[in-house]
């Protein structure tokens, strides 16, 4: 998708600060963070949001949560960290390929909207 964000930072178009990538997943810091740590994890795939998750591509969502433990226990996000994924645009989603939040490296308030 040429006028999406991510995938254009998955081409190489734009620059990120990577911090993992296998053949499904790449993560990258987000350039305005919402708290200490702030990650960014995609699928390769091109897919709008959790809402255009189907049977024959649930897997994705699933790589990209298991990638998100990993690097979150490589961040030393040891006491607890939040992810979040927004869905549409009532929601805040400004970029329409799925993405996960992590968002951690300090004590997060429970206020969730």
């Amino acid at each position: 998708m040429n006028d999406c964000l991510f995938c254009r930072i998955l081409a190489g178009e734009i620059p990120s600060a990577k911090v993992y990538e296998d053949e499904d997943v790449y993560a990258f810091r987000d350039i305005n963070p919402q708290a200490p740590t702030h990650i960014l994890v995609i699928p390769k795939e091109h897919i709008g949001s959790v809402a255009e998750l189907r049977e024959d591509n649930r897997d994705v969502a699933a790589k990209c949560l298991v990638a998100a433990a990993r690097i979150a226990e490589r961040e030393g996000l040891t006491e607890g960290y939040r992810i979040v994924s927004n869905c549409g645009p009532d929601a805040g989603q400004t970029v329409k390929h799925l993405h996960f939040h992590i968002l951690g490296g300090n004590r997060l308030t429970d206020q969730m909207g």
